[in-house]
């Protein structure tokens, strides 16, 4: 007799609740760096390496995890993702300098692997109708996360410690990891096969190198051999593992499964949504609390907190974009609303570019941005989910998540390479027009990622022939 499995609903609750620990984490670092940097007696190199490090194990991690869920279980590795995951905020919390937290930082970025796991979950337990509406709330959590992170953040900022970031990361993944043990079935569907331990180490270096590279170019100059050697090394490490995963005979990465049309052009259009969302996202809090006056003459001086309740809008939106995304791609397919919401996208960072004089009008950008990254970002998971076999759900979607962070690695770059460069004579505050130029290419890179998306194949979801 079959086992009684857990409603679906308590399910999806349990894992977005997992999915929003994550990005907060992701995000709530931001507005506090500089209050890092004061009390940790550090350099402004060191305090990002704050970022970086947990970006880096992400990347590395999850698709590694990814893998292992479709091999011994994706529950369990949901459960051993969070738990790692609450070890490195617990530990945060007492950190006692900038290497100590840098280090747990570096071992909170184990919990990227809860989106893929999550997703892989959706496949396996949702009903077929049900699929997409699952995926793309879990999707939405990203952006929404992302957006609320920055309104906590400033408001811990303001009016108590960094390390409060930290124990709210420990609580809110300490109650996810409960639920996932408690309410989470593990899934019935497993492939078991042999570890590929050259396939994962070559994967993990070229990811090191290439976002290492991507991280510290404007810190070492992107000319100078340390960064020129780090882009060469990812290159050839890329190339050995195109090798390995092409002769061992059971791959980590299938590669004939990630040059599927469907799955290529999805994963070349994740690394431009992840550019357009931090390209413009990571600016926004900048142009917020510079304070007018003088030769400056933009900005609102706002606290962390107003900024962060501006934004606030655009972000719960997402809570209903991602389901609606999931829904439109049941019945039309998962590329129209995955071109529409670059498109809103594009429309919204274009606004910020040229409507920037009130708080107010921030907000409405963010309006158009808030429903079109979750609506993208729900497109895309649904995509590789309905592209791949039921057994290799882990490891595709976790490969479309390591897109979009390459994609948010180099959109945060050029954002900060652009405003860098252009600063009012006499100060080190940026110009107007450096803002505006950033907020343009990010509006660009959204327009050519609907474009691209324009290459994958049009066509309705098995669960949508289904539910006819």
């Amino acid at each position: 007799m079959r086992e009684k499995r857990q409603h679906y609903n308590v399910t999806l609750a349990v894992m977005a609740l997992a999915g929003l620990a994550y990005s907060l984490q992701q995000t709530m670092i931001v507005p506090a760096l500089p209050s890092l940097q004061r009390d940790l007696n550090t350099s402004t190199a060191w305090v990002t390496w704050l970022l970086t490090a947990f970006l880096l194990v992400s990347a590395v991690a999850t698709p590694i995890l990814g893998k292992l869920g479709d091999q011994y279980g994706k529950e369990h590795f949901l459960l051993v993702s969070l738990i790692v995951f609450f070890i490195g905020c617990v530990a945060a919390i007492f950190a006692w300098n900038i290497w100590s937290l840098i280090l747990f930082r570096a071992i909170q970025g184990f919990g990227g692997a809860v989106f893929p796991l999550s997703f892989a979950i959706v496949a396996d337990e949702f009903p077929r109708e049900k699929v997409g509406s699952g995926v793309g709330m879990i999707s939405a959590i990203l952006g929404v996360g992302g957006g609320l992170g920055l309104v906590l953040s400033g408001a811990l900022v303001d009016y108590a410690s960094w390390r409060w970031l930290f124990i709210v990361g420990a609580v809110v993944v300490g109650i996810a990891a409960v639920g996932v043990w408690r309410f989470v079935p593990e899934s019935p569907i497993k492939t078991p096969s042999r570890l590929d331990p050259l396939g994962a180490v070559t994967l993990s270096a070229t990811l090191v190198a290439l976002l290492l590279a991507l991280t510290e170019g404007p810190n070492w100059s992107w000319g100078s051999g340390r960064v020129i050697g780090l882009f060469a090394i990812s290159a050839l490490c890329a190339v050995a593992w195109v090798l390995v995963e092409l002769r061992v005979p059971e791959p980590m990465v299938d590669i004939r499964m990630m040059l599927q049309r469907t799955v290529l052009f999805t994963n070349l259009t994740a690394i431009f949504t992840g550019f357009a969302m931090f390209g413009a996202f990571v600016l926004l809090p900048t142009l917020m609390q510079t304070q007018p006056g003088g030769e400056v003459d933009y900005g609102f001086g706002l606290s962390p907190t107003a900024t962060g309740l501006y934004l606030l809008p655009g972000g719960l939106l997402g809570f209903f974009a991602g389901p609606i995304a999931g829904r439109l791609g049941m019945r039309y397919g998962s590329r129209l609303p995955l071109m529409g919401g670059l498109v809103l996208a594009a429309i919204g960072i274009a606004s910020l570019a040229v409507f920037h004089m009130h708080p107010y009008q921030i907000s409405v950008g963010m309006v158009f941005i808030g429903v079109g990254v979750p609506f993208a970002f729900a497109a895309m998971a649904k995509l590789i989910v309905d592209a791949v076999r039921p057994s290799e759900t882990g490891i595709a979607t976790g490969m479309n998540t390591v897109m979009r962070t390459i994609g948010a690695v180099i959109g945060g770059q050029v954002g900060a390479a652009i405003v860098s460069a252009d600063t009012i004579a006499h100060t080190h505050v940026p110009a107007e027009s450096a803002f505006i130029a950033a907020f343009w290419v990010s509006a660009v890179v959204a327009v050519f990622g609907a474009a691209l998306a324009r290459f994958i194949p049009a066509r309705r979801s098995p669960a949508s022939a289904f539910a006819d």
